[in-house]
């Protein structure tokens, strides 16, 4: 089974997948295009939280950086005069410098984050949905500025015009990925961001493509007109989508087969929003391993539903 994954949701969602299905069976295709340089080093927050979660090292409390973490050296580099945009651990940043050293020395993002996986003891498989450089950034009244310089440094409070995936026009799927694709009929569509999380996968070059031969079924990050976590409202909004479940919906458009509301989400109607695809209600608030594992079910169930491919 592939996900395509952010960095918040689809892990919680992994969580539990990993206990219905051997983690050796599991592909996860990462947005990168919010992948930064901090004090000289690569940071891909939404890969690190999936590698994180399944080397069971993940800050569960926050769902980003390491358990126990320290920063030291965040707090010193504070006191000397350096300004760093994110928090990092120095675990958390032991993993940035191996991952940069390991491409200064010429491996791609792909490798890098292969031999990483396996330094971590990961069985499942862990792929950078792209080996070039894409980069989201958000417009607002008083400039255009990267993804986290919005969403960490103002806390996503500035109103939200558009949204700009740069380098997304040039950018492919990696041979890894398209080998992944290849091999793999069932893909799911995690509860993450669907703008600046899985928007960027699957506005690669060929993906929408791809997905429309594959069994696809994608599970709702809005519950009752709002997003479980993180700015989607906003950035759905800026993009010209209704913040619901049906703008969701609408915003995938043609490459889902079966999409997985909330049981209280009643605002999306299957006569009338769903355009032919298999509305399926579950419980899809995860606060617990134990209802990510439920949810997981679920989708494998959907998936027992679609039959062959179309």
């Amino acid at each position: 089974m592939i996900l395509l994954s952010g960095g918040t949701g689809t892990p919680k969602l992994l969580a539990g997948m990993r206990e219905v299905i051997p983690e050796e069976e599991i592909t996860v295709i990462v947005n990168t295009a919010e992948d930064t340089i901090v004090s000289g080093n690569l940071v891909c927050p939404d890969i690190d939280t999936v590698m994180y979660l399944l080397s069971g090292a993940i800050d569960a409390a926050k769902w980003w950086g390491i358990r126990d973490d320290t920063f030291v050296t965040h707090e010193y580099l504070k006191e000397i005069g350096h300004h760093e945009i994110m928090q990092i651990g120095d675990m958390d940043r032991a993993t940035h410098i191996l991952r940069s050293d390991l491409i200064r020395s010429g491996c791609t993002l792909t490798e890098a984050i292969c031999e990483l996986t396996h330094r971590f003891g990961i069985r499942a498989t862990v792929l950078p949905m792209t080996d070039n450089e894409v980069a989201t950034h958000i417009a607002t009244s008083d400039g255009v500025i990267h993804f986290q310089e919005y969403w960490i440094t103002h806390q996503g409070e500035p109103d939200a015009l558009d949204v700009q995936i740069r380098g997304i026009e040039d950018a492919k799927p990696s041979d890894a990925v398209l080998a992944a694709l290849d091999g793999e009929d069932q893909v799911v569509i995690g509860p993450s961001n669907p703008i600046t999380s899985i928007g960027p996968i699957i506005a690669l070059q060929g993906m929408r493509e791809i997905m429309k031969r594959k069994r696809v079924v994608a599970i709702s990050p809005i519950i009752g007109g709002a997003p479980v976590s993180g700015p989607a409202g906003k950035l759905m909004r800026a993009c010209g989508y209704a913040v619901s479940s049906t703008g969701v919906l609408k915003c995938y458009g043609d490459i889902l087969d079966t999409f997985i509301v909330d049981q209280m989400d009643v605002e999306i109607d299957e006569e009338t929003d769903a355009g032919g695809v298999r509305i399926v209600r579950a419980d899809t608030m995860m606060s617990s391993v134990d209802k990510s594992k439920a949810l997981s079910q679920v989708v494998v169930d959907a998936f027992d539903g679609l039959g062959g491919v179309c």
